[in-house]
């Protein structure tokens, strides 16, 4: 029978797209030189956290100097700090730091993956790339059976669960953004905790956390219909 940690075990094994397979390696051996102590994963990521989730957070991939070096998806990088210290200040994570996979964190209630599971070149995977990608995400979703929120990080991610989930009418992505699946699950979008965003103003820390606890919302009390995005102030 297929479970997490079969799904997880043909995830790092994966050697499907020649380009990304040539990237991660390529990264690994040539490292960073704050990193070039530390032996890279150089592999896929797979997902991390409760398999009695209420709450998936989906990704666009692992970046090369943080999933694809410690191999835990975003472990180890800017994004990954405010992604963990949103879950635990939503109450999901016992820690706001994820530096590692031997770290001590641990999610409750909540899942953290990716569309693509290799560090791409420049953050972009291509649509076949992404598509080799996707039978995973389909896979833990069909396993996380108590999931009843799914939070996308950045149009990318929204536009490859829409497709997943099969949702037609499909409104334009927005932080805050709701989307009421015909199941019950709802899909919140946010916007993807890149320095690009980050350093700018884009996404700040309340907006980002405004996310989170609308999850929390949702995954502990009964279905809801969706309330429209905050327009946040400058």
């Amino acid at each position: 029978m297929d479970s997490l940690a079969g799904v997880t075990a043909e995830i790092v094994e994966c050697r499907r797209c020649p380009r990304l397979v040539e990237w991660r390696e390529t990264v690994g051996r040539e490292k960073r030189a704050a990193y070039r102590d530390e032996d890279y994963w150089a592999r896929p990521v797979p997902g991390f956290g409760d398999a009695n989730a209420t709450v998936l957070l989906v990704g666009l991939a692992p970046a090369a100097h943080g999933g694809n070096r410690t191999g835990r998806i975003f472990t180890g990088d800017r994004s990954g700090d405010w992604v963990f210290g949103a879950l635990h200040r939503a109450g999901f994570a016992n820690q706001p730091t994820s530096e590692r996979r031997d770290d001590g964190l641990r999610l409750t209630g909540a899942y953290v993956s990716a569309v693509v599971r290799c560090a791409p070149p420049a953050n972009k995977p291509t649509p076949q790339e992404r598509d080799n990608c996707m039978p995973y995400l389909s896979r833990e979703l069909a396993l996380l059976s108590r999931v009843r929120v799914i939070v996308v990080l950045g149009n990318f991610a929204y536009v490859a669960v829409t497709r997943l989930l099969g949702v037609r009418a499909r409104p334009r992505f927005g932080h805050g953004v709701e989307v009421v699946l015909g199941d019950g699950r709802t899909i919140i979008c946010s916007y993807h905790p890149s320095q690009q965003n980050t350093f700018t103003g884009t996404l700040t820390e309340p907006m980002f956390d405004t996310v989170f606890a609308r999850a929390r919302e949702l995954s502990d009390g009964p279905a809801r219909r969706p309330r429209p995005p905050r327009t946040p102030r400058r």
